[in-house]
């Protein structure tokens, strides 16, 4: 009788910047969570209340950080702290590091002979592309302290930098700054996607109005949607928030603008499923809104820069528009009804959208990691062992 192969659990450290919600790279983190069950989380602040039943479940260890004053609410203004936070953790017997990085995350100190394959969301905007937008925006204590505090972290990021073993990136946007910063190649891995949340919708219940839904941050333009739609005098539908934010739009939109705040997730999935096209005029590392539109069967009119270019087909899914302005957007949507694409089958949408499942995700992160010499004798003993009786 032959000995059924044994497959060895390597121990697997996850390190996440901070768990204080369920946004975009939490949903990665339980992407990861599911490929490694046994894994430990690590993170400068947790608030588990605020954490789904999947990430719950793991053993979760914080930083010194979130011993500070009131650091589940103010864990940003402690950014200075981190560095040193994350080298102080304990990692040694893992044999996998993965870091999630978006805030501080890569820069821990794995064991010699342990994997560490950083999945990057975007190297810190704050310290690089969008330095001096942020610096702008903030107030005047901040804008005085930023120069110097922003000059050290940079030092020190890139520095953690070669600490890691191998990156991916969660799109060919991030890659490319990923090499310009930290001059380090990087592997393009998408993240994933809960198609199965989204269907199109039966023809007969398609809408006459467009769509913008996300939170309402100003580097996602809902400025431009906006004016563009007062000036086409066309319906459009914002859905979001904050309510502050949803105030100040209000006071500039036309009478076929609606806003409904934030909105049950059911009524976002049938305004996706229902709109002419989603009206996306901002600039995002990936932008998995774009993709959750495709998978309900409907077309996207983009700024043509950042992650959208992985996703959306410029004249198949969508339309894009060369420069952020109100003007390029209404010739966008003037052409876009003059393609007819608002009036074709949801066939090529829902096929573009499935490029971006979980399975195509965690068969990413599986490769990248088989690029690490380290990670090897385990991925080689995963694929070579026999199917469960």
């Amino acid at each position: 009788m032959t000995a059924r192969r044994t497959v060895p659990r390597p121990r697997v450290a996850i390190i996440h910047y901070w768990l204080v919600g369920m946004r975009g790279g939490e949903k990665v983190l339980e992407s990861l969570c599911r490929m490694f069950p046994q894994a430990d989380l690590f993170t400068h602040v947790a608030d588990p209340a605020q954490l789904s039943s999947t990430l719950t479940r793991h053993s979760i260890t914080e930083t010194r950080i979130a011993r500070l004053p009131f650091a589940r609410r103010l864990y940003q203004n402690y950014l200075p702290l981190m560095p040193r936070a994350l080298e102080e953790l304990d990692l040694s017997g893992y044999d996998l590091v993965i870091s999630s990085e978006a805030g501080p995350a890569k820069g821990v100190i794995a064991p010699p002979d342990a994997a560490h394959l950083c999945y990057c969301h975007s190297p810190m905007r704050y310290l690089w592309d969008q330095y001096h937008t942020y610096r702008e925006g903030a107030g005047w204590l901040t804008r005085q302290v930023m120069p110097h505090v922003a000059h050290a972290l940079r030092q020190w990021d890139v520095t953690s930098a070669a600490r890691v073993d191998r990156f991916a990136a969660n799109s060919t946007f991030v890659a490319q700054r990923i090499g310009k910063y930290w001059r380090r190649e990087a592997d393009v891995v998408h993240p994933p996607v809960a198609l199965g949340a989204f269907a199109p919708a039966d023809p007969a219940d398609l809408g006459e109005f467009y769509l913008w839904a996300g939170e309402l941050a100003p580097y996602k333009r809902p400025d431009l949607a906006v004016e563009a739609f007062r000036i086409l005098d066309k319906p459009l539908v914002v859905i979001g928030g904050p309510h502050t934010r949803v105030a100040a739009l209000s006071a500039r939109a036309g009478g076929k603008t609606t806003f409904l705040g934030k909105a049950p997730f059911e009524l976002l999935r049938q305004h996706m499923a229902r709109c002419k096209a989603l009206i996306f005029p901002g600039e995002e590392d990936f932008g998995i809104v774009p993709v959750e539109v495709m998978a309900s069967g409907r077309p996207v009119i983009a700024y043509g820069r950042g992650g959208i270019r992985d996703t959306v087909l410029d004249a198949e899914t969508g339309l894009f528009f060369d420069t952020q302005s109100v003007g390029a957007l209404v010739d966008a949507v003037e052409r876009f009804e003059a393609s007819g694409l608002s009036d074709a089958g949801p066939e090529a949408c829902v096929a573009r959208a499935q490029m971006f499942s979980e399975a195509a995700f965690q068969r990413g992160i599986l490769d990248s990691l088989s690029r690490i010499p380290q990670a090897r004798p385990w991925l080689d003993a995963r694929e070579k062992a026999p199917d469960p009786a």
